[in-house]
């Protein structure tokens, strides 16, 4: 297993990505249009499509849904990689850092090249099959998530763990300011502090993840309405989201880990367990 200077060194690698997400690349740049102008032009049925999407996300938090996944299959990947005795989830957590980051390296690389495929092949009918895009790239960055949580050693079936998963994924879409808002709050899951969360503050988070998918997603999807040339812009959209969603899952799942093993350090001779979030009220999502 890893030693704490190891761990330490992974953790440094982290925190340089966390300081690299403060820039704002030209893509990015391009989505800040302004979204008075982005509502006119955006058709009503995607704002709509968009809408439903978040609502579902809520669902999924609640119960998992039609988005809540299977851990036999990434299960068996792990085992080909790692020769760790792996039984269960709780299992997954002991193994060391190097083979969750090469899991988690060909999963990306997989998920990526479906998204590109599938945003091809959904851009080339415009606006006809752009439908068809919207809920399938949405279910394919939920399932690359809770794959990763898996991954390392964490349990999608979880309540707790979807909120964080939604986290990561409303991370990954976020501006400068919603990025470090989201950092600051996942940083009190390493805490031993009080670890729920406050009504306002779940709201303000809900209400984050509309507006971010209103105005980052859809002017993307926006794009991929014109046939044929939509292709090319569907590609690189869903390409770039599922490898955006799928980097910040990474390293928020295992500096999670991280964590989780240096405090193993303090508690000698016994198994890494995941350190559980304290259950809060079930409250409507807006």
């Amino acid at each position: 297993m890893e030693t704490k200077e190891q761990l330490h060194t992974y953790l440094q690698e982290i925190e340089i990505w966390e300081d690299d997400q403060k820039g704002l690349f030209f893509w990015e740049k391009l989505g800040r249009l302004p979204f008075k102008l982005l509502d006119k032009v955006t058709p009503k049925f995607i704002q709509e499509k968009i809408g439903i999407l978040v609502n579902e996300l809520g669902s999924y938090i609640q119960t998992g849904g039609k988005y809540l996944i299977s851990e036999k299959g990434i299960i068996s990947k792990i085992q080909k990689t790692s020769n760790h005795p792996i039984e269960s989830i709780e299992d997954i957590g002991n193994m060391p850092i190097e083979d969750m980051i090469v899991v988690s390296k060909q999963l990306q690389s997989e998920r990526a090249k479906f998204a590109t495929v599938q945003g091809a092949s959904t851009g080339f009918g415009g606006l006809f099959t752009l439908v068809i895009d919207i809920p399938v790239i949405l279910g394919t960055a939920l399932k690359t998530l809770q794959e990763i949580a898996i991954i390392h050693g964490y349990n999608p079936n979880e309540k707790q763990e979807r909120v964080f998963i939604v986290k990561c994924l409303q991370f990954a879409s976020a501006d400068i300011v919603g990025k470090e808002a989201i950092l600051k709050e996942l940083a009190t899951m390493n805490e031993k502090k009080d670890r729920s969360e406050s009504m306002i503050s779940q709201l303000k988070g809900w209400q984050e993840v509309f507006f971010t998918y209103r105005d980052n997603f859809g002017w993307k999807k926006l794009l991929q309405m014109v046939p044929i040339a939509g292709m090319i812009f569907g590609a690189i959209a869903n390409k770039g989201m599922i490898e955006d969603v799928s980097e910040a899952g990474m390293m928020l799942y295992r500096k999670r880990r991280i964590y989780e093993k240096l405090d193993a350090f303090d508690r000698p001779f016994q198994p890494v367990t995941n350190t559980p979030i304290e259950p809060q009220e079930d409250v409507p999502l807006q």
